[in-house]
């Protein structure tokens, strides 16, 4: 139990694990921050009726837009073919309120368009979640009872987690820019200070998962790490 001690929490955690985990936090108090500043700068239309507006100006006519509870809960559903808006964007005619609900329009247009990379993160969907699941345990027992061959097999597991976040990247930055281009264009948002608010808030957002991907990263590095020096 000693040797698990020092292999779980040894340099590499202070040094690199816990940097990233300093930049997710800083990035889910920046996209909240960011979000309440616009949220403060009124906009014609709500949420609900600026993603309306984004899929109607990319001939997208069979979404339904549904309220959900919470806060920042926002997201497209594929499955049922449903955008749902938090309490704090649906009815909110606010530069806050219009940049997330065109963001999640933009998820809903992707789909409609049949937008590659989508496609190909949903069937690779399972395969990431059974990494996921799988990784920590296989690499605990690996160490516990010194199983090289397990500690391989957890790594590999957690590549193929990480898989998943990397391939989300240009999925939400791809959604943003379907969004803020359907704003620009439709004139869902007209001034041009108003466009960069709207941006700023996606730009904030995306940065959680960044954030994300910046975590995973290290903690692979330090797996590998712990891997090697194990053997």
């Amino acid at each position: 139990m000693n040797q698990f001690f020092y292999y779980g929490f040894d340099s590499l955690y202070l040094y690199l694990v816990v940097p990233a985990i300093l930049i997710a936090v800083w990035s889910q108090f920046k996209v909240k921050s960011t979000f309440a500043k616009y949220s403060g700068r009124s906009a014609s239309l709500s949420g609900a009726e600026a993603a309306h507006r984004v899929l109607i100006a990319n001939g997208v006519t069979d979404v339904r837009i549904e309220r959900v509870s919470g806060n920042l809960t926002d997201h497209y559903d594929p499955k049922t073919n449903v955008i749902r808006l938090s309490d704090t964007v649906y009815d909110s005619r606010t530069i806050s309120a219009v940049g997330v609900a065109a963001h999640e329009a933009g998820h809903a247009v992707q789909y409609a368009r049949e937008y590659r990379p989508i496609h190909l993160r949903a069937v690779i969907l399972p395969i990431c979640n059974l990494g996921s699941q799988l990784s920590m345990p296989l690499l605990v027992i690996g160490l516990i009872f010194q199983f090289a061959f397990l500690m391989k097999l957890g790594v590999i597991f957690f590549c193929l987690a990480l898989l998943f976040q990397l391939l989300t990247l240009p999925i939400e930055f791809d959604a943003s820019r379907r969004a803020i281009s359907a704003i620009r264009a439709d004139r869902i948002l007209s001034d041009e200070a108003d466009i960069r608010g709207a941006k700023k808030v996606l730009s904030a957002a995306a940065m959680t998962y960044v954030a994300a991907l910046l975590v995973s990263l290290a903690q692979l590095i330090r797996l590998i790490a712990i891997s090697n020096r194990k053997r």
